[in-house]
């Protein structure tokens, strides 16, 4: 007897209706609003005094042991400069002047050619110069003349004593009847006094066998009388000669990531990424509205399973170094309320899928925000994906769920 009848059930759903129409009546006048608001806005700052732009940009000097050729500075204008033979051109060849009145590009010099100067040694190896010749220091898995191969279980042949590069007379004078002998620094005497030669001292060793601080944040290349670092592929050497920096291949215009792919730069190289929206299953079905996010297709109203499908779908790429110290905050999510319409008043975040869930937890840093941490140190080279999903309630109803896949691309390398 307290059910309603089927026409009352029918008024109810006209009235739900139209309070529905009526919301988005209201919501519309806002937006019409808010954009009228901004028009007025936009119109007075175009009547503003504009500033004007520069006419010219500073004049350039030709590099040392360069040229230069126009004589230009206007807007729109090109300067370019080359090297005098046996020097090579660092820097920008050519420099336009931009309408803010700076120039584009990097300032040129110009160095001397060298036998090394090619960087002929691969993989990591050390370019050691001579008269006329260089020759590679390669690092122990990798040997040739430029470290192009990768080095097999037997002991190499080449030896430090081999080379006579690393090997040296010492420097020696008559004092009071006694002939004193010394080495130059990095050389040790070897032999005995009246025949010693002075011998390369091999830091890289002596620093590892005596457990002394680390000299290279990656390899250690034995040269005569010191010691270089060399850093592996995809890594540049910092200014602090030990120290390695990973190159960003895409920012630099060095990947080869096709059309419809996005380069993504991770430790000592690139990946290539299309993200995908999921194929429609059921009522659910989604459109890409960035090259990094799907948002759903609309629902039908008596459609549960899709007004409980994620709302949004976005797409995040991370780069690790190995072996990175826990707990460690990787990621973090948010939600904002839209205009005219009441933000949640409650959020929940879990993992909801990944190939790897153990290494992760999730945590409310505030009330609308959650952070992904990692709390399991993660050793490289792997990818690992890991699905975080938010979801929205108001007063203690389901509103809507959003997901972010993250894809962590981990290093080999522990920088």
């Amino acid at each position: 007897q307290s059910c309603l009848s089927r026409q009352q059930l029918l008024a109810a759903i006209r009235q739900m209706q139209q309070l529905l129409k009526g919301q988005e009546t209201r919501f519309s006048e806002g937006l019409r609003a808010v954009r009228s608001r901004l028009s007025t806005i936009h119109a007075s700052l175009a009547k503003a005094a504009p500033q004007l732009p520069a006419a010219s940009c500073p004049a350039l000097q030709a590099p040392a042991d360069g040229r230069k050729f126009g004589t230009k500075y206007l807007v729109d204008h090109e300067v370019h400069f080359a090297c005098d033979p046996g020097f090579q051109l660092l820097g920008s060849s050519t420099r336009m002047c931009q309408a803010n009145g700076s120039w584009t590009g990097q300032e040129p010099r110009c160095a001397e050619i060298s036998e090394c100067s090619s960087s002929p040694c691969q993989n990591g190896g050390t370019c050691l110069e001579g008269l006329n010749y260089f020759k590679c220091l390669c690092p122990p898995q990798w040997t040739g003349t430029t470290c192009q191969y990768q080095a097999q279980t037997a002991p190499p042949t080449w030896r430090v004593m081999d080379d006579p590069a690393f090997s040296r007379q010492p420097r020696c004078a008559q004092i009071a009847q006694t002939q004193q002998c010394s080495c130059d620094p990095g050389f040790h005497m070897s032999g005995t006094a009246s025949n010693g030669i002075c011998q390369d001292l091999n830091e890289c060793e002596v620093y590892q066998r005596e457990g002394g601080p680390r000299l290279c944040a990656h390899t250690c290349v034995n040269i005569p009388g010191s010691f270089r670092c060399s850093c592996p592929a995809g890594y540049v050497l910092l200014g602090d000669g030990k120290s390695c920096e990973d190159i960003d291949e895409c920012s630099l215009s060095q990947d080869n990531c096709t059309n419809g792919s996005t380069c993504i730069n991770t430790g000592g190289g690139f990946q290539c990424v299309t993200p995908q929206c999921p194929p429609a299953a059921g009522n659910v079905s989604y459109v890409k509205t960035s090259p990094f996010q799907c948002e759903r297709n609309p629902c039908p109203m008596e459609s549960r399973s899709c007004h409980q499908a994620p709302k949004t779908i976005s797409f995040h790429y991370l780069s690790l170094p190995s072996k990175l110290q826990t707990p460690a905050p990787l990621f973090r999510m948010a939600t904002v309320a839209a205009p005219g319409r009441p933000g949640p008043d409650s959020l929940r975040f879990g993992i909801a899928g990944g190939n790897n869930r153990g290494h992760f937890v999730v945590q409310r840093s505030d009330r609308h925000t959650g952070e992904l941490l990692l709390v399991q140190s993660l050793q490289g080279p792997r990818i690992i994906h890991v699905d975080v999903d938010m979801a929205e309630y108001l007063d203690r109803a389901f509103q809507t769920k959003h997901l972010s896949k993250i894809t962590l691309f981990v290093s080999a390398y522990e920088f």
